[in-house]
C-alpha cells in the first residue's frame, strides 16, 4: 500500500501565533489610508462647493454640471433654485447644487 501512496506526516507545530499588536497596527494603517485618500479629499471638495453656493449672486456667470454656461438672473433662497439665462431668449430653472463652477466675468461674451 505504501508503494503508491506516500506517507502523510503531521506537522509538529502550526505557524507561530502573532500577537494582537500587529492586527491593531494593521487596522490603524488601513484607517489612515482611508482617511487621507478617501475622506479628506472628498470633505475638502464638499466644503469648496458649499462655499461656492454661498457666494453666488445675481449676474454671476456659471457653468452647470450638464455643461451649460449662463448668467444667474434670479436666486430663490427658500428652495435653493436659480434662474439661469443662457441667452436673451432662454431662461432655465436649476437647483443650486448642479452648478459646478463660477466663471470669470465676460466669459459668455468671449465664447
Amino acid at each position: 500500500m505504501s508503494l503508491f501512496i506516500s506517507q502523510a506526516h503531521a506537522a509538529a507545530e502550526g505557524a507561530p501565533e502573532q500577537g494582537g499588536f500587529s492586527f491593531i497596527f494593521m487596522m490603524v494603517i488601513f484607517a489612515a489610508i482611508f482617511y487621507f485618500m478617501i475622506y479628506r479629499p472628498q470633505a475638502r471638495r464638499s466644503k469648496e462647493h458649499k462655499g461656492l453656493m454661498d457666494n453666488l449672486g445675481k449676474g454671476d456667470e456659471v457653468l452647470t454640471q450638464g455643461g451649460l454656461i449662463g448668467r444667474i438672473v434670479k436666486i430663490s433662497d427658500e428652495n435653493d433654485y436659480v434662474q439661469i439665462e443662457l441667452n436673451e431668449n432662454n431662461v432655465i430653472v436649476l437647483k443650486k447644487d448642479f452648478i459646478s463652477a463660477a466663471l470669470p466675468k465676460g466669459t459668455i461674451k468671449s465664447i
